[in-house]
């Protein structure tokens, strides 16, 4: 049959724009679609958000000319400092005792949204912006995609959808695809704080009864903050004034970077693991958080979502030079048994830290603060958990693309 595209992408954010970048020189016909206009998602507050990316989604993001221009806008990890507050167990990390020039980087959701965003604008890439999706339906040799763009119905076709649209994924829902959910019963409150000392390239990780706090580098001086409290806590949180916030932040912290000053306003969010009970539906399959959302302990949501764009992306590629099907059932079927493994690995390692650190049982306190101990001074171990924080374990294909193959 006749193809409106070989590739619809359903969400023009960062998991499906970097899809899309991949997939650039691959010889599919790619749309995205996307339901917010591009002024609606750049002054979005989720672009404020601070992400910490892995040395690996750095090197993911060089392959994909996307890194290049970004970095002036990032901020270099050389050092981690895991602490448990008001416990002796500490773990520390360092950049040049793994011989590389950086552990990650971190960088407003905002900043690595837009440069990608104008790549994909720059290489002609089809975009549907805004257009929302409101119906699917699927026969053995085609995806039928209905949108409303502008007041007016347009009906596309294509070999393969690809839900890239976030947490809230209308495709997920439109395919009934269930989820699992585990609450935490905890918030997640986001800002960022001035310091009086210099942070020196360090994100401290600490973790306290009530979940984990984390300051990430930014400006020389200046942190981005992800404290977790418990729903009543951040409640008052948000609600006290900025004052109280710093005196109980600073109570929590310390003074590690002496006195902190509030730089932007607090934003919270409750945090809940969520997972979409399959990856597949006929000739369509979901990735990124439209599949998995993870409790921000470690940093790995991003991470292991641009892990499902390469690993699809290079599937695609190869797929596409063989004159594959890109839609077949087998084919996505592949593609979700590579993914579990590693799905599994950071969802559990997650899932894990919090209820391993979020209990003040003295016993528990006990046995992780020697695991810390033991962590930062037992060098094989150490040297696995830099892998881990680095996003080196997930042991993904290199991203070359090839052109279509003849015949």
């Amino acid at each position: 049959m006749l193809y409106d595209y070989d590739l619809l992408i359903g969400g023009g954010g960062l998991a499906g724009n970097c899809l899309a970048l991949a997939l650039k020189d691959s010889g599919l016909k790619i749309a995205i679609i996307e339901a917010c206009s591009r002024e609606q998602l750049h002054n979005s507050p989720a672009g404020d958000r601070a992400l910490a990316l892995a040395a690996g989604t750095v090197d993911l993001l060089e392959s994909l000319g996307a890194w290049q221009a970004a970095k002036p806008h990032a901020t270099a990890i050389e050092h981690i400092h895991v602490s448990d507050q008001g416990h002796f167990g500490k773990t520390r990390l360092s950049a040049p005792q793994e011989g590389v020039e950086a552990l990650g980087y971190v960088i407003t959701a905002r900043d690595i949204e837009s440069h990608v965003a104008k790549l994909v604008a720059k290489a002609g890439i089809a975009q549907y912006c805004p257009a929302r999706i409101i119906g699917l339906s699927a026969s053995n040799d085609a995806v039928h995609v209905s949108l409303q763009q502008n007041g007016e119905s347009i009906n596309l076709s294509a070999k393969l959808l690809v839900g890239a649209d976030g947490g809230e994924s209308t495709i997920r829902k439109l395919l009934e695809i269930a989820q699992h959910k585990t609450d935490y019963g905890q918030t997640a409150i986001v800002t960022t704080v001035k310091t009086f000392l210099p942070h020196q390239n360090t994100a401290y990780e600490r973790f306290t009864a009530f979940g984990p706090l984390a300051l990430l580098p930014l400006e020389k001086y200046q942190a981005a903050v992800v404290w977790t409290r418990t729903h009543e806590q951040a409640a008052d949180l948000m609600a006290c004034s900025e004052k109280e916030f710093i005196t109980q932040l600073q109570d929590c912290f310390g003074y590690r970077l002496g006195e902190l000053t509030l730089a932007a306003p607090r934003r919270a969010f409750p945090l809940t693991l969520i997972r979409a009970e399959q990856m597949l539906a006929q000739r369509t399959v979901i990735i990124g958080n439209a599949v998995h959302q993870l409790h921000p302990v470690a940093g790995q949501g991003f991470n292991l979502g641009l892990r499902d764009v390469v690993q699809l992306a290079q599937m695609l590629i190869t797929q596409q030079h063989n004159n594959g099907d890109i839609g077949a059932a087998e084919f996505l079927q592949q593609y979700a048994k590579l993914r579990q493994q590693d799905h599994d690995r950071v969802i559990n390692l997650t899932d894990s830290l919090v209820k391993i650190f979020s209990t003040p049982h003295l016993s528990i306190a006990a046995a992780r603060n020697i695991g810390l101990t033991l962590l930062d001074h037992i060098p094989a171990a150490k040297k696995l958990l830099a892998r881990q924080a680095m996003g080196l374990m997930a042991n993904l294909p290199a991203l070359k693309p090839q052109s279509r193959k003849s015949g």
